[in-house]
């Protein structure tokens, strides 16, 4: 049987946030897939949230399940390469009777598959990344873009620096040290905006991929 809707907590499950849920008691299993990147570039990060994610689903099937609903799952490696993240998707968006949704864990990969979503009907949580205009639900219906976006980020970190120069940053410079990656210019529309209505100058640094060397950027 086919819980989209109904069992959208087990997405959620996956991605380590503790949701209640009301599967229906005639499915005895839910499949949702794990897109992870253990290789690659960025491993050192993949690595951990992978098995945490992994260790979350064990525990929460070794309790019962949701609602006596046990979680089927399977990994599916993308390396943080977009390419492989939407044939992960393709390949496991209909996998035991369909997924129950996809938490994509790269905000590139969140770009390619949100047109496939709609079509699809399929579930894309973002937990903290992704299409930071998901948020708005009337356009984007099948992204979930949960715990805030870099949108958010952004203009709390400009909010707050509000505060510390009393209320007004006309004719001072803010620079963003930016991976140059989908996830890292995420931040830039909304900066230009607030740049515009508070009056300050921003200015964009790119640090190329890897990102791990910054010094001269710095």
């Amino acid at each position: 049987m086919k819980l989209k809707h109904l069992t959208l907590v087990a997405a959620l499950a996956a991605s380590g946030l503790g949701f209640s849920a009301s599967a229906s008691a005639q499915a005895q299993e839910q499949f949702v897939p794990l897109l992870s990147y253990r290789t690659g570039q960025f491993a050192p990060l993949g690595i951990p949230w992978a098995d945490g994610k992994l260790d979350y689903l064990k525990l929460v099937n070794a309790k019962g399940g949701i609602n006596g609903v046990k979680i089927a799952y399977e990994e599916c490696e993308t390396a943080y390469d977009t390419s492989r993240g939407v044939e992960c998707y393709e390949r496991l968006k209909g996998k035991g009777g369909g997924a129950a949704g996809f938490d994509t864990q790269s905000t590139g990969i969140t770009f390619a598959v949100t047109e496939k979503a709609i079509v699809d009907k399929m579930p894309v949580i973002t937990p903290g990344y992704g299409l930071s205009q998901s948020a708005d639900g009337r356009v984007f219906e099948w992204n979930f873009p949960l715990l805030g976006t870099y949108w958010t980020a952004a203009d709390s970190i400009v909010q707050d620096i509000l505060k510390k120069e009393k209320g007004s940053l006309k004719g001072k410079k803010i620079a963003l040290v930016y991976h140059d990656s989908p996830y890292g210019k995420e931040p830039i529309p909304l900066l230009q905006k607030r740049a515009e209505k508070e009056g300050f100058s921003l200015s964009l640094l790119p640090v190329t991929a890897p990102g791990v060397e910054q010094k001269a950027t710095w």
